[in-house]
């Protein structure tokens, strides 16, 4: 192996102007390859013309604000619900913008508010028909008659989006002060497209030495209501949601291609929107369709551009992503050189490292170089710690990339603020060392996997694969469970219940997981009224796959069962309708394979309650108080693991594994290439003859790894990681 490539490349460092000296020095230290700029910096002549190749990051619907301050009715919208109101009297006048962020949303009274508002009594659910409200222009209310006393009244209105919010984040955390708000227009309007058009050639004409153009991202951002400054700052943030890409003008398309118009109640929907957690409807699926064959069809045209300059084109994976969607089909009509995606945790390192029809996938590391980390820690404030932050954040994706390898990593922001962190500085060479050796035993050959397929049953199946609605969404038993699985020997699939309902269940599966709450999306809500859904996963089960629950899996108040699939798992929970019945009695065994390297006591996170026996053949190996936390069950050929809750911690990951195992009925894998110490995890790079060891603690460590070829000891110190020649 050459040397060079364990300390040079594969690195994006953020320059800045009026700071070469430390840009170049930084490059060299850090083994720099690229320089970019960032939202709020530049890069002068001198790091140009210097020997690195050169990111340039443009914003396409945020770049000509002049053109956008004249043409404010092609600004981008989004369709709003005011706060509820209560009727004190026959007569009530409804603020629509109070509580919102008002330096972010106007109301658009150029689109007739008759023709596409909507007013509701919240208390019976019915619209208030349009004769009996009317909207003051120059209040910003809506009055409405005939109100009933004691309901609750909202109004569903249309708003122009007059600060883009990336910016508005950026200018909000940084402090610009002054400096001119950022508008976003809407490409959805032929003359925006135009524009757009215009520019990036302008654009590209100026940037000569650009070699990647770093699209951020491309034209409609995740929805991010920001709220009243002195009561909430954020009202709702959700990486998922296509909210913010509804117009007025997209509606009246959507019409002609589907046939139908979406009311404003159909993204609305009661003040609940479509959110991530929420079952897509049918109407939602096919305006997510709708904009994502819009995105792709004017980005390629984009694209096309840049590259007819000879440059480069990548995408940022966060911020203006909507639309993108990179597992879907036409993700590589695009014609995307790469993608890169700002990440905390593991399984968003395996949503960048297992992304279809890229030759670069790039991760975004953390903190970000902003005195306020995304995270709201005080990174580069006093009293901030941005390498504990650092490693905290690399022990996570480094598990995810020990199993599927990425091509790059870098950072973003103001390089001036690491230079009174000389140990943050220190750790990023680093970083950086053991990055590219992980990168190179990737570009040697694949890591050994179990002969093991896990798939994961949610309403969204491959649509958001090694995703959820944001960061990492702490308590949302399918995310944590996800970042467990993303450092695992396993190869893991999304699957929809749309996927079961036309095609079935892949044979090829071993283990299905479904995790989540009732009623929401990656429980399955409503799907689980199907017969159809009931009887491909019985049938699966049955004839020899695994089952894994976890939380409220498969629930839905739909019959006399809570959950839909009581009958495989075993388990029930009771809702407070069946209190009168007595319930089985239970002990719990000590002696099981999933709980052969469990402590005495487990932490699961926060626990469903009220769990219940449905079957005296259930086997209960965990229990708070009455209420069973982990459970198991064989159903006819096949194996079912129900777990409470789960947490992302050493404990958890491996119990999760061996509920995988023993659920496929493969416990002696375990025995293959794995670790004795829970806070220990390995991979073997067999074209390498290379095996890994991690320590993701922050305290030393002693492990032995079972290997075909007899056991291996060796120690590790806190959070490092060792390579080992184990070459036959």
């Amino acid at each position: 192996m050459d040397n060079s490539s364990l300390t040079t490349g594969g690195f994006t460092l953020p320059g800045e102007a009026g700071y070469e000296a430390l840009t170049l020095k930084l490059a060299k230290k850090w083994g720099a390859d690229v320089i970019r700029d960032s939202d709020g910096t530049q890069l002068s002549d001198e790091i140009i013309q210097s020997d690195y190749d050169i990111y340039s990051t443009l914003c396409l619907v945020r770049a000509d604000n002049e053109w956008a301050k004249a043409n404010p009715s092609k600004l981008q919208q989004c369709c709003v619900m005011s706060q509820p109101v209560t009727a004190d009297s026959d007569s009530t006048t409804v603020d629509l913008l109070e509580g919102y962020f008002k330096e972010q949303l106007v109301i658009n009274t150029d689109d007739n508010p008759q023709d596409w508002w909507q007013v509701f009594d919240r208390t019976t659910g019915l619209e208030v028909d349009k004769t009996n409200w009317s909207f003051d222009a120059s209040t910003g209310s809506v009055t409405i008659s005939n109100t009933a006393k004691w309901h609750r009244y909202t109004v569903n209105f249309f708003c122009y989006r007059i600060w883009e919010e990336i910016s508005m984040y950026n200018h909000v955390t940084n402090d610009w002060g002054d400096q001119e708000h950022l508008m976003p227009i809407d490409p959805i309007h032929p003359e925006a497209r135009d524009q757009i058009r215009d520019y990036l050639t302008k654009w590209l004409d100026a940037h000569p030495h650009t070699k990647v153009v770093r699209l951020t991202s491309m034209f409609y951002n995740f929805w991010w209501f920001w709220g009243d400054p002195a009561k909430q700052k954020f009202i709702v943030n959700d990486w998922g949601s296509y909210e913010f890409s509804v117009s007025t003008a997209a509606i009246l398309k959507f019409e002609e291609k589907f046939g139908y118009r979406p009311t404003s109640e159909d993204f609305i929907n009661a003040g609940l929107y479509n959110n991530s957690y929420k079952v897509p409807s049918k109407l939602y699926r096919d305006w997510m369709d709708f904009i994502n064959e819009f995105v792709v069809e004017f980005g390629k045209e984009c694209i096309e551009m840049i590259h007819q300059r000879d440059k480069l084109a990548f995408v940022f994976y966060n911020d203006h992503w909507i639309g993108i969607e990179p597992y879907n089909e036409r993700f590589k009509d695009f014609g995307f050189d790469g993608i890169i995606d700002g990440i905390f945790n593991g399984f968003e390192a395996r949503k960048v490292a297992e992304c279809p029809a890229v030759s670069v996938r790039e991760l975004r590391m953390h903190p970000y170089l902003f005195p306020t980390g995304v995270n709201g820690e005080p990174s580069f404030l006093p009293g901030g710690k941005p390498t504990d932050e650092c490693k905290r954040y690399w022990t996570d994706i480094r598990r995810a990339i020990l199993r599927k390898g990425v091509d790059r990593i870098g950072f973003g922001g103001y390089l001036h603020l690491v230079e009174n962190h000389p140990d943050f500085v220190d750790y990023i060479e680093n970083l950086g060392t053991e990055f590219r050796q992980l990168r190179s035993l990737h570009h040697s050959g694949a890591p050994e996997e179990l002969p093991l397929k896990v798939a994961f049953l949610t309403a969204w199946g491959n649509t958001r694969a090694w995703a959820c609605c944001g960061h990492f969404n702490r308590g949302n038993y399918y995310n944590e469970a996800m970042e467990s699985l993303s450092g695992l020997p396993v190869e893991t699939v999304f699957i929809s219940f749309e996927d079961i309902l036309q095609g079935g269940i892949d044979s090829s599966i071993n283990v299905i997981i479904n995790a989540g709450l009732v009623n929401d999306s990656w429980s399955g809500g409503e799907y689980w009224s199907k017969p159809e859904t009931i009887e491909a996963i019985s049938q699966f089960v049955s004839t020899g796959g695994g089952l894994i629950g976890i939380g409220e899996p498969t629930a839905l108040r739909h019959s006399d069962q809570y959950f839909q699939l009581a009958h495989i798992l075993g388990v029930d929970r009771e809702v407070g309708l069946t209190r009168a019945f007595n319930r089985i009695e239970f002990q719990t065994a000590s002696d099981h394979f999933i709980l052969a390297d469990a402590a005495s006591t487990l932490d699961l996170g926060k626990t469903i309650d009220n769990i219940y026996l449905t079957d005296d053949s259930t086997v209960v190996l965990s229990a708070n108080e009455k209420s069973p936390a982990i459970a198991t069950r064989a159903f006819d050929q096949g194996r079912c693991v129900y777990l409470a809750g789960h947490l992302y911690n050493p404990a958890n990951v491996r119990l999760l594994l061996r509920s995988i195992l023993w659920s496929a009925q493969k416990e002696n894998l375990l025995d293959h290439w794995s670790c004795s110490s829970i806070h220990t995890e390995c991979a073997y790079y067999p074209k390498s003859g290379k095996l890994v060891v991690i320590n993701n603690s922050d305290e030393d460590q002693n492990t032995t790894v079972a290997t075909p070829r007899g056991t291996i000891k060796l120690s590790l110190q806190a959070n490092a990681s060792k390579t080992i020649d184990v070459t036959p």
